[in-house]
């Protein structure tokens, strides 16, 4: 019974014949109209284009999910708050907040008592994780469902042991496309944005971390997946460095807005510098050109060890086999969202082990390593948005003591989104000054 708790389990009409229990909600898994409305991930189809030989109509859009038909149910036993008991929970959490994170977890914890939805603004390696314990803890205490969710697989998988160790005694469930482990009830689940069109009114509180990141930001399925997963009574919180000013005008009237311009070890964030380098979409061509790269590359070194972000894989690949030449085989590396070898090469990063990682826009935001300094290969890309840039930005200093570390920019185009970063840059660290101040 309790895989269908908060859950949509897909079944044939005959199989839902077999269920007598009143606790269960069974809807059509499709709505047909004038159009075919997928009920799982709220998509309109095409009646024609979506039509079985056998007269039935499925969901090409939510298709990886698993096959969905008109003439299947989605079936749930939703949870009511009545029924929800409070309980012990214990936060093991041993750290401590800043004063400004503990007035926005303060302020947090006063919107989820006032049924308020709310934002944090906050920039990198400002301790979100941290101010979100709170929230978790008492959501948990009154007998509530939490899910913490993120549309990237790095940041749930940096997310789950820091969650974990402050609720050690608590049971936890991550969920992602990769997952070892598979689904089963729990009070606390960490997951993708995808993994939530698997759930049906199941959440009293929804933490979405980075929520303008890519995937989630513009696709209307996950949007649906994360309002279907929410509980009618249920909160949200959204956590982002970066939020597009679409998302600002639409959550204004509704929910309650919380900035945090400070990081945790309240140093500034670290300003972007631009280097002019005009041949660096060819540079691994000829050693010629690579001149300036190499050459910033080993400055870097002295300090710190090196992320290189690459514009696209081929791009990526060129340059890391090029550059390869010039270094030990030991200690570069590089990574993409296709590498089966992802997370290893990640944590061998972090442990030191490699000392220049060449990567795609993945690492952008959620990971954290110490010593790091940052190289964006062509900021002037189209990839590079302004958010990307600023999260990218983000990875430098963010935890342990200030080892010089820096971000270089290189570009042969001076495009608006590299204006805005370093622009949101500097506004957030004199606003942080003028608070610091206070």
């Amino acid at each position: 019974m309790e895989e269908f708790i908060g859950r949509q389990v897909v079944l044939s009409q005959a199989r839902v014949q077999e269920l007598n229990d009143s606790h269960f909600c069974i809807r059509p898994a499709m709505s047909i109209e004038h159009h075919v409305i997928c009920q799982r991930c709220g998509s309109q189809l095409a009646k024609a284009e979506h039509r079985l030989p056998s007269g039935k109509y499925f969901c090409s859009v939510c298709l990886k999910f698993g096959k969905l038909t008109s003439d299947d149910r989605l079936v749930s036993i939703i949870e009511s708050p009545d029924s929800q008991l409070p309980r012990e929970v214990i936060l093991t959490w041993q750290g401590s907040l800043t004063t400004l994170q503990q007035t926005i977890t303060d302020r947090l914890l006063q919107s989820i008592h006032a049924g308020r939805n709310s934002l944090v603004w906050a920039v990198t390696g400002s301790g979100k994780t941290e101010m979100i314990f709170y929230p978790i803890h008492a959501v948990l205490s009154k007998g509530g469902r939490v899910c913490v969710t993120s549309p990237r697989i790095d940041v749930c998988r940096e997310l789950y042991p820091r969650i974990k160790n402050a609720f050690e005694l608590e049971p936890v469930l991550l969920l992602h496309g990769n997952s070892e482990e598979s689904y089963c009830y729990r009070k606390l689940t960490i997951c993708t944005t995808h993994q939530l069109l698997h759930f049906y009114q199941a959440f009293d509180l929804i933490i979405v971390d980075e929520i303008d990141a890519f995937p989630y930001e513009g696709d209307p399925m996950l949007r649906y997946g994360l309002k279907q997963a929410l509980h009618p009574t249920g909160r949200l919180i959204y956590l982002t460095a970066t939020p597009p000013q679409h998302l600002l005008r639409e959550v204004e009237a509704t929910f309650a807005i919380e900035k945090l311009p400070v990081r945790f070890h309240k140093r500034p964030l670290i300003v972007p510098e631009c280097h002019w380098y005009l041949w660096w979409e060819s540079c691994y061509k000829k050693p010629s050109r690579m001149k300036k790269f190499l050459k910033l590359l080993r400055e870097l070194l002295q300090d710190n060890d090196v992320l290189v972000f690459c514009p696209s894989l081929s791009y990526m690949d060129a340059l890391y086999q090029a550059t390869s030449r010039f270094f030990a085989a030991d200690i570069i590396t590089s990574v993409h969202a296709e590498d089966e070898n992802r997370k290893e090469k990640v944590e061998k990063m972090r442990q030191k082990k490699y000392r220049i990682l060449f990567t795609s826009t993945i690492l952008e935001r959620g990971v954290t390593f110490e010593r790091v300094s940052v190289i964006v290969m062509g900021a002037n890309h189209a990839v590079f948005s302004k958010s990307a840039l600023v999260q990218i930005a983000g990875r430098v200093d963010r935890k342990g003591a200030y080892h010089h570390g820096r971000v270089l920019f290189f570009y042969n185009q001076n495009t608006q989104a590299i204006r805005q970063a370093r622009n949101e840059i500097k506004e957030m660290n004199a606003l942080a000054k003028k608070v610091g101040d206070k």
